[in-house]
């Protein structure tokens, strides 16, 4: 059974204002110039939302998201959140931050925990520069339980997808996925078994990714091989194949919510237990993190090369022959900005979304974006498919908290406003101290597409 092709599912840190009237974006209606920038969620505004994930094809115009932060070559040990910063603090430079975060990072025993307390979705970090090619490595330990999903994968602007997800009934099994635009073919999975339990045990996960193939390595052994010349699709006259610039982004999310999709429910290994063994013991459910390293490709001319500063698109096609390795700044001065407005807003970027707008005009604007808790994913679904295909409903009776856009760390729960704190990682004596992890949580509620 393949997942729901969604969104990442995420929390968020920081409160931002819900907009009843949030315009949505999808490749048969763009943002409104007002709103410019669609993000990964399906949403349109500005500020975070023309950062990472900001998606050309439906933004309002190609040139509306900021332009992308090439590729770097670098070992990150994640023995702590150094260099780990919140969406709501990140304004495009990646001299000032490696990961973006969502959610509720914490450090354990020289090790980064993404965790998920009961009736969250979840937290992701994603790489502040892109990937055209090149290798990538996540050493990790996985989540358990009926629900509770892992995933580490490479994920563009234009939803080219390269993944590794971990279902938490399945200890010895990788789960392999790509996508070419967020287009659903679910003959591209494969299985890497006979993995030692992944949740006790440390794995090295590789992906190599070149112009054409994919390969999937498991502490140093092949487990699948993919070849772009086995994926052209005559009828649309195209390589249906992940080509263009990615974020890493590594995750813990509840593929078992309640208002998930059934056919993501029971891909997922069930519905989530929020009362599971490690909740009860640590407070959360988490995937722990070691070392990561991202490779460059280095071509020396294009496609993959890493020569400049930035990558944009000249073409809504999006394909690699339309990448631009250039000079274009990457960074905004506030949250008011966009791509067709980098400079706006000055030195208020500490405004919120309930108070910046990017066009002058008096009405609100969005500056950081959702998620939901459908799971990592490629372009925004439509229509609810018990094969896990997507789920369009905007609300649920199950979680009666949940709003129709944002999303919330205490969706579904019954205390409203309340916020759901780590209290230690598994068991750690409070080393890291009150001020090291202070969850100032956003009750905006979740983003169903």
């Amino acid at each position: 059974m393949i997942r729901s092709l969604l969104p990442i599912g995420v929390t968020i840190l920081g409160a931002t204002t819900v907009l009843a009237d949030q315009p949505t974006c999808s490749l048969t209606q763009k943002c409104p110039k007002e709103a410019p920038c669609c993000s990964q969620y399906g949403q349109c505004g500005v500020g975070a939302y023309c950062l990472g994930g900001c998606d050309p094809r439906m933004s309002f115009s190609l040139d509306s998201c900021v332009p992308a932060p090439v590729c770097e070559s670098k070992v990150f040990p994640m023995d702590s959140l150094d260099g780990i910063v919140d969406v709501s603090k990140y304004l495009g430079d990646p001299k000032t931050a490696d990961w973006v975060a969502q959610g509720e990072p914490l450090v354990y025993d020289g090790t980064v925990l993404l965790t998920m307390p009961p009736k969250s979705v979840g937290t992701v970090l994603a790489s502040s520069t892109y990937m055209w090619y090149g290798n990538v490595k996540a050493k990790l330990k996985t989540s358990r339980g009926a629900g509770v999903v892992t995933a580490f994968i490479l994920l563009s602007d234009v939803k080219d997808e390269i993944d590794y997800e971990f279902v938490g009934v399945d200890l010895t099994t990788a789960q392999t996925n790509y996508y070419f635009q967020g287009i659903p073919d679910y003959d591209n999975s494969g299985n890497i078994t006979g993995l030692s339990d992944t949740y006790e045990n440390f794995h090295e996960y590789e992906i190599r990714w070149t112009p054409d193939t994919i390969t999937w390595l498991v502490d140093g052994k092949v487990g699948r091989v993919k070849k772009k010349s086995d994926t052209w699709n005559a009828t649309a006259n195209q390589w249906d194949y992940p080509q263009t610039p990615a974020r890493v982004q590594l995750s813990i999310w509840p593929g078992g919510a309640d208002t998930n999709a059934p056919g993501t429910i029971e891909w997922a290994g069930g519905k989530i237990d929020w009362n599971s063994e490690d909740i009860k013991n640590y407070g959360y459910d988490f995937a722990t993190f070691g070392q990561v390293e991202i490779e460059c490709y280095n071509a020396s001319s294009p496609p993959g090369t890493n020569k400049h500063t930035s990558y944009t698109y000249n073409n809504i096609r999006a394909t690699n022959d339309t990448v631009i390795d250039g000079d274009k700044p990457t960074v905004l001065k506030s949250f008011s900005g966009t791509g067709l407005n980098m400079n706006a807003g000055g030195s208020s970027s500490s405004k919120s979304a309930s108070s910046a707008s990017a066009s002058g005009t008096s009405a609100p604007v969005a500056t950081i974006p959702g998620g939901t808790a459908s799971g990592p994913g490629s372009a925004p679904a439509s229509g609810d498919d018990d094969s896990g295909s997507g789920d369009s409903s905007s609300s649920s009776s199950s979680a009666p908290k949940c709003q129709s856009t944002g999303f919330s760390q205490s969706c579904g729960s019954d205390d409203s406003g309340s916020s759901n704190k780590n209290n230690g990682a598994r068991g750690v004596e409070r080393t890291l101290g009150a001020s090291a992890f202070a969850v100032v949580v956003a009750i905006a509620g979740m983003l169903w597409l």
